[in-house]
């Protein structure tokens, strides 16, 4: 079997994906369509087309948008997670610096990677949806409360909050100035910059927490 086969729509010839490349092929479009339509903007059909197969193909590799969907948003929490924990060892040993750097981390992502993030945050679908959705989203959100963890440490106990409830605070901002501010949403545009209005956030929210002093830069 050649690598690749000639599908034809409508007597002219298109160059079609062989199979292992196809579910991958298949992705990429739904990324280009997410972000040009959103997640609801679109059909299988168009993300076949995009792809160059028929859209007979698709149903080879997912039943249906929401699958296709899901596994777009599966590998955005791959970039994501990675690039969680590049940020956190980056800032290493200082845990101040490392939390820090994941919450920017965050707002990096949403920039780079908008199709990923809008099939993660804003499609409507249950990181439960898949055992691998829900595995690698947990390892993402685990590198932001790994961080939150180490900076906890420097808190009196007796006024310590959990980590997971630190890490959900700052992941909630992030995801505030990111849908706020920063992917050019109609009618809310900011006098700040996004990268800065996360930055003072962040130190307001770590001063209350007694971790940076008021005239300390974080």
């Amino acid at each position: 079997m050649h690598q690749f086969a000639a599908v034809w729509t409508f007597g002219m010839p298109k160059r079609g994906y062989h199979h292992g490349n196809l579910r991958q092929a298949l992705v990429d479009a739904a990324l280009q369509l997410i972000e040009a339509k959103g997640p609801t903007g679109f059909t299988l059909s168009e993300a076949a087309k995009q792809a160059g197969v028929t859209p007979a193909a698709v149903y080879r590799h997912f039943e249906g948008r929401d699958d296709l969907i899901a596994e777009a948003a599966r590998q955005g929490y791959e970039i994501f997670a990675d690039l969680m924990e590049f940020a956190y060892q980056k800032g290493q040993p200082s845990a101040l610096a490392a939390f820090s750097a994941t919450g920017r981390a965050y707002l990096a992502f949403a920039r780079k990677h908008p199709g990923h993030y809008i099939a993660m945050f804003e499609s409507g679908i249950s990181v439960n949806r898949t055992v691998e959705l829900a595995a690698v989203s947990a390892r993402a959100n685990a590198v932001m409360e790994k961080a939150a963890s180490d900076l906890s440490q420097h808190i009196p106990l007796d006024k310590r909050p959990p980590a997971s409830m630190f890490s959900a605070h700052i992941w909630a901002m992030s995801h505030g100035v990111v849908e706020l501010f920063a992917r050019n949403s109609p009618g809310r545009a900011s006098p700040f910059p996004a990268d800065e209005l996360l930055e003072t956030g962040i130190g307001i929210y770590l001063r209350g927490l007694g971790l940076i002093k008021p005239d300390q830069s974080d």
